[in-house]
């Protein structure tokens, strides 16, 4: 008896089970039906296609970057070995701010050629002039006063190339001419910034094709885009600009065109567009950073759909198109779709002849169903 009850119990929940599970069929004409029970359970909604406005707009990629006289890399004329240096990597600098000391005999070298040079140089300028004398009065050859004009012009030339190169090292020649030798050199900043590179430890060799630091100004950061070339015509300077940094954040900012590029450059075929940026988003943004976005050309009104109702399936786009409601049941057929604008809410569906503003579009719950 006993076993009986049990087998009655579990022939009942097994039916109940199958009639649960066939609240939503798919019959082989392809309709996908739902009983009114799970719509409502389930808080489906049914709309037809609403009018919404839409961008137009051109999609590029790029970097948050600055104009090269914003970007400075601190390299020595002549190389040294790092004496001292007090930054790191996010520090601000201030234009002619020492921020780096070499040290190196070779400073000496270049200070004991210049003393020597400067004190030939008296002599030779007067020993110049005095054939030149002579050989106007037509007392000396002009052999000779050939050979002063050339040895005082040849001083002359090697002592301001010397001069030019102590400048170069942040020497002060005077100084030298006084004797006051010295074997450190100082590197400034060129410009005021931020230190976004720094490759020096107390030390190290530093040659001249070494970049010891990198110094940015991030006051002129801007947006550096690249469209390719079958769009470039469209894009015009002060078009808006929505962007976002995808590796950081789906925020979307806000910038404008600046500058269109105008000449074809990279191996792509595209165009640097360059976009301003607000000085609240110069404090957060970082150089470097790749961004995504999409230049507004213009606006439109279009049908269409929350973006929710929309299924995708490989390149392919459907909705949920309701082709019969009777019985109690809904019956919805997956339709093909074409799409256009996207906002941040709606998608834009170009009607035809399957889907128009008077289709009745399931709208909410379709992830339930797919």
């Amino acid at each position: 008896m006993i076993k009986n009850s049990i087998l009655i119990a579990l022939i009942g929940l097994f039916i109940s089970c199958k009639e649960e599970k066939a609240e939503v069929v798919t019959p082989t004409n392809g309709l996908i039906t739902v009983t009114k029970e799970q719509f409502q359970s389930s808080k489906m909604e049914i709309a037809t296609l609403t009018e919404n406005e839409f961008n137009v707009t051109v999609s590029a990629a790029g970097k948050i970057d600055v104009p090269p006289q914003y970007r400075a890399k601190i390299t020595p004329f002549i190389g040294g070995y790092v004496k001292s240096s007090q930054f790191l990597v996010g520090d601000k600098v201030s234009k002619g701010q020492v921020l780096v000391t070499l040290e190196n005999t070779e400073y000496l070298d270049i200070q004991k050629d210049y003393v020597e040079v400067a004190e030939q140089i008296n002599y030779l300028k007067s020993e110049f002039e005095r054939q030149k004398t002579l050989y106007n009065e037509k007392i000396t050859s002009q052999k000779n006063y050939l050979k002063a004009e050339s040895d005082y012009r040849q001083a002359k030339g090697m002592y301001q190339g010397l001069r030019e190169k102590l400048l170069l090292l942040n020497i002060n020649p005077s100084n030298v001419e006084k004797g006051k030798f010295t074997s450190v050199i100082t590197l400034t900043a060129p410009i005021s910034g931020d230190i976004t590179v720094m490759n020096a430890n107390v030390g190290m060799f530093m040659s001249p094709s070494d970049v010891i630091m990198e110094v940015v100004d991030t006051q002129h950061l801007l947006l550096n885009l690249n469209v390719f070339e079958s769009d470039i015509l469209k894009i015009k300077e002060g078009q808006n600009i929505e962007f976002t940094i995808p590796q950081a954040s789906k925020e979307v900012y806000k910038s404008k065109v600046k500058v269109v590029g105008k000449s074809i450059e990279n191996k792509d075929r595209s165009i640097s567009v360059l976009g301003l940026l607000q000085p609240e988003l110069k404090e957060k943004l970082l150089s470097g950073m790749f961004v995504e976005a999409k230049i507004i050309l213009t606006t439109k009104r279009g049908l269409s759909v929350p973006n929710d109702a929309v299924l995708k399936s490989g390149d392919k786009n459907f909705v949920l198109l309701l082709v019969e409601e009777a019985n109690n049941t809904y019956s919805f057929k997956k339709t093909l779709v074409q799409l256009g604008e996207v906002s941040e809410n709606f998608t834009e569906i170009k009607s035809d002849e399957n889907v128009h503003q008077e289709s009745r579009i399931l709208v909410k719950g379709v992830f339930d169903l797919n």
